[in-house]
């Protein structure tokens, strides 16, 4: 299959240079709200992206309350505006291919002789839209479904043709089985899910009915992040975007290979959106793609980076747990172990480090976690991306 444009097989250096211009681009029309108001010249290479600090949700949040719709973000080619949960307010554009959707449909073998059933939500949310603007970009027709209606679904997929479905991953085996069940025969081939896992064995049963099925990795926010393609080792990072992986609670980049939270510059000029947390923990991994895309690429979704719990009444947060690390520079890593003893609350931290002293890490412990636990020596922490470990049964 031919890639969807130059970009995708272009080399690393010419790929970083390009982004750093767009960033610079980016720095200069942010606004003090955001907090990234960097001189653009203090920007070298991509590698002094740590120098600005992470956006996260809370702050938009807070923003958009008190400064709406947009929270002073400077914003361009507004077309539409969507809400998620919180509520947060996302702007959409109808220029060509918006949300960077055309990269993935286009890894998915969906072009110009494929009828899309997209069921993804159109209402308030951008999921619909955004899969739509994909669909326009390779020349697909789209028949704008939405969610439910599961009876109507398998007419309109029957009575038009559909070839291709685009949706969460569960849905379409939701329809499939409805027209199983009322003898229905359909001729979707080729499948385009995000907004949910796609378990292992879900795949396998679609690859068993002759539908190859991809999934991508994006946000309301963001637009496309990274997607799969017909290699299926991992998901290659969208040419629109910056991906770090960063220790949860702070922006600190992790090692290659280390889970951590993952951080997004999106280089649209319509909506400059600089280091922004998504929550969620994933790794890079080594090498390219098989396939021949030559960005970098990250493993799919490994959790959730939000691990506050609360203890003895206390909330202990990761950014508390990083401040830790932060005091002493001989620790590499440390996590919270949370448990019951008896009817208490008990806490552990585990630390990973080279020397140090035990009882200098107890007083730190108290200071920056605000509660007294056991200190234990480790030689080394699981790389799952955890720093806190709530291991309660809450039956």
């Amino acid at each position: 299959m031919s890639h969807y444009d130059d970009l995708e097989t272009r080399s690393a250096d010419a790929r970083a240079a390009d982004q750093l211009t767009q960033l610079r681009a980016q720095l200069a029309q942010v606004t003090p709200r955001e907090g990234n108001h960097l001189d653009p010249s203090e920007i070298t290479s991509l590698d002094d992206l740590p120098k600005l600090r992470v956006m996260r949700k809370s702050h938009l949040s807070q923003w958009q309350s008190e400064q709406p719709p947009f929270g002073g973000i400077r914003v361009s080619n507004v077309a539409q505006i969507f809400q998620s949960p919180g509520p947060i307010y996302e702007p959409g554009g109808v220029s060509h291919d918006w949300w960077r959707m055309g990269r993935f449909l286009h890894a998915c073998g969906i072009g110009t002789t494929d009828v899309v059933q997209n069921c993804f939500g159109y209402h308030l949310t951008p999921a619909g839209h955004m899969f739509e603007s994909g669909a326009r970009a390779v020349g697909a027709i789209v028949i704008p479904a939405g969610t439910g209606q599961t009876d109507l679904q398998v007419r309109a997929a029957a009575d038009l043709g559909a070839t291709s479905y685009a949706g969460t991953p569960d849905y379409l085996k939701v329809i499939l089985d409805r027209a199983d069940a009322t003898g229905e025969s359909l001729g979707i081939v080729r499948a385009a899910v995000g907004g949910g896992a796609l378990f292992p064995s879900l795949r396998a049963e679609y690859t068993e009915r002759g539908i190859a099925c991809l999934q991508c990795y994006a946000t309301a926010d963001l637009g496309n992040i990274a997607y799969e393609s017909d290699a299926m080792e991992g998901m290659i990072v969208d040419e629109g975007v910056i991906v770090e992986i960063v220790r949860p609670g702070t922006g600190d980049p992790v090692p290659a290979g280390e889970v951590g939270e993952v951080v997004v510059t999106s280089l649209n000029p319509d909506y400059p959106l600089i280091r922004f947390a998504t929550g969620d923990l994933s790794a890079m991994m080594e090498g390219t793609s098989p396939c021949g895309r030559t960005n970098a690429r990250m493993k799919g979704w490994m959790g959730r980076a939000d691990q506050t719990a609360k203890i003895k009444g206390m909330f202990v947060r990761p950014e508390q747990v990083a401040e830790f690390v932060a005091r002493h520079p001989e620790v590499q890593a440390a996590r919270v172990v949370v448990t019951r003893e008896g009817e208490m609350d008990a806490m552990e931290v585990q630390v990973q480090a080279t020397g140090g002293d035990e009882a200098a890490w107890a007083e730190s412990v108290a200071q920056t976690l605000k509660l007294k636990g056991r200190v234990l020596r480790m030689d080394a922490l699981p790389n799952d991306g955890l720093v806190i470990e709530d291991k309660r049964d809450y039956g």
